[in-house]
């Protein structure tokens, strides 16, 4: 698994999906999603390349199972957010049926950023 290259790749798919609804925030005069989009463009596209750059730099850091428990809890955390925030702001499903999956999404991402430092503090040399 190349960590450095699947960050990259699904990072800058987040970023055609944040553009795509920045078009149509824009055109639509429509900014209730306003959250969504921010939280697609920094999770899923600003971390991401990050996150990518660092693997590459630091190589030792992308072939172990922090890297991997990296990539997988943060994708799955990330996904889930954003799918939950798009459904509950864009009144599609109730806050109270979608809000209870936002503790598990924001766990996710934490635990995949703990494995990430904890990484950066083990093989970041």
């Amino acid at each position: 698994m190349n960590v450095a290259r699947n960050f990259l790749l699904i990072g800058v798919l987040y970023l055609v999906v944040g553009i795509i609804l920045g078009m149509y925030m824009g055109g639509s005069g429509d900014h209730t999603l306003t959250p969504v989009h921010a939280h697609i463009n920094l999770l899923g596209f600003t971390l991401m390349v990050l996150f990518s750059l660092i693997y590459k730099v630091f190589s030792a850091m992308a072939s172990n199972t922090s890297a991997r428990v990296h990539f997988w809890a943060y994708q799955g955390g990330t996904l889930a957010m954003v799918c939950a925030l798009f459904l509950m702001l864009g009144d599609f499903v109730p806050e109270a049926t979608i809000g209870p999956v936002m503790p598990f999404a924001e766990t996710a991402i934490l635990i995949g950023v703990l494995a990430f430092g904890w990484n950066a503090y083990k093989n970041a040399r």
